[in-house]
């Protein structure tokens, strides 16, 4: 198994005619967006993101599994359900999930889409909403409804950053990037942004993203190929083992048409999009100090190396093994025995960065001191915004056997600071 940089993406490896530029969001053609301060949070922090979507726009949505969903979510996959996929805008609080909060929750989501939907000149049922914060806590909607005005004259074409500000809750970055490739003789560019920072585990993660990108695609073909990402991405990621009632992820495809030839190319774009932003969000966990990414080869198919890496990402000892910069790898082959994968132990392999610590399932003579160097220099790296030497991402990398399955997971470390967070997280 050769060692690749750390951070790189496997195994859906992005094509070389992808490359980032500015603008989020609204870079893909004829997307607008905005993100206003409506007064919807105490900090008095923007709080009210609205994206608009070209003419004839599809979308697809991926959602939360658990069976407490907040309202906007159960609005969201039943319009998409109906109108097979059409949607125009999606309206996001941040502040109150509105989750939990009885019949009040769909009525506050139905005027909030109503109202907006009377501005954009759009049917309600083109208008989507999300929302993120405090379960239990209505939205308050006299506010809300005021801040549409002034957040529909804010659209703009340049709008992307302001949009990916405004839907955050305890993220400590915005996430956002945009890609650009040549397709069929003509730019294509997809972006995207998202939030979460706590309650992340696959099924999804209590995270809220958004796509955009400028190519047509069908519907149905559009829905398969953001499947196949999510699942690459942010069904790939882990903080605390958590997920949440609001979880939704809604990807947005308008403009001139593709060729079949160039759905490959453009699903390579989706997913390039869609791990950056998963990756953000685990490396920006709450009280994090690095990124973990777990790569497994040798599984019998896909699913089960990516299991794989999950469980071993959110295994709590673990990540407490990585922040303690300790290169305790006992921990690591453990979780992935529990992972529910059939394997064969003896055919174990695993290496930490460069430092090769088992093969043939038998332990390996390895420099701890430097192992537990690397460690502390991938923290390092995090503190200087992962432009420190090696970035700020520790690599395991782990060998089951020789079956064709290659899967890979993220995750970040835990930290007394997440203790901290999340025991007073609404006192």
């Amino acid at each position: 198994m050769a060692a690749g940089q750390d951070g790189d993406s496997h195994p859906a490896a992005v094509t070389p005619s992808w490359h980032p530029i500015p603008g989020g969001l609204t870079a893909p053609k004829g997307f607008l967006a905005a993100g206003i301060t409506a007064g919807l949070k105490p900090s008095g922090n923007p709080d009210l993101s609205l994206l608009l979507a070209p003419e004839g726009a599809v979308c697809a949505g991926t959602f939360t599994t658990s069976r407490v969903r907040a309202a906007c979510v159960d609005l969201c996959a039943e319009r998409l359900q109906a109108s097979g996929g059409r949607a125009r805008a999606v309206l996001t609080n941040s502040g109150q999930a509105n989750a939990c909060t009885g019949d009040r929750g769909l009525i506050d989501s139905l005027r909030a889409t109503d109202a907006l939907a009377a501005r954009l000149g759009l049917e309600a049922e083109q208008v989507l909403l999300c929302s993120t914060g405090v379960i239990g806590v209505p939205i308050p909607m006299d506010t809300l409804l005021a801040g549409l005005d002034p957040l529909v004259a804010a659209l703009s074409s340049e709008g992307g950053a302001a949009a990916a500000t405004a839907i955050l809750t305890t993220d400590l970055v915005a996430k956002e990037i945009a890609l650009e490739a040549e397709l069929g003789g003509r730019r294509v560019r997809i972006g995207g942004c998202a939030k979460g920072s706590g309650m992340i585990h696959p099924a999804m993660a209590t995270m809220l993203g958004t796509l955009s990108c400028d190519a047509g695609v069908p519907a149905e073909l559009w829905r398969a190929m953001v499947k196949r990402a999510v699942d690459r991405s942010f069904n790939a990621i882990t903080v605390d083992g958590d997920t949440s009632t609001n979880d939704t992820y809604l990807a947005f495809a308008a403009g001139e048409p593709l060729g079949p030839e160039h759905f490959e190319a453009l699903e390579a774009g989706l997913t390039a999009v869609s791990q950056h932003l998963a990756k953000a969000i685990a490396r920006d966990g709450e009280g994090a100090t690095c990124l973990i990414e777990v790569q497994v080869d040798g599984a019998a198919d896909e699913a089960g190396a990516r299991a794989i890496a999950r469980t071993i990402c959110g295994s709590s000892l673990v990540k407490c093994a990585v922040h303690g910069r300790d290169p305790n790898w006992g921990r690591i082959v453990a979780a992935a025995g529990r992972a529910g994968v059939a394997f064969d132990p003896e055919a174990v392999a695993l290496w930490l960065g460069d430092h090769q610590l088992m093969a043939a399932g038998q332990p390996l003579p390895f420099d701890r001191p430097a192992a537990s160097a690397y460690l502390r220099s991938r923290a390092a790296g995090a503190y200087l915004g992962g432009s420190g030497p090696g970035g700020d991402t520790v690599l395991i990398r782990l060998l089951v056997g020789d079956g064709p399955g290659a899967g890979v997971a993220w995750g970040c470390d835990l930290s007394d600071q997440y203790v901290r967070i999340n025991a007073d997280y609404t006192t």
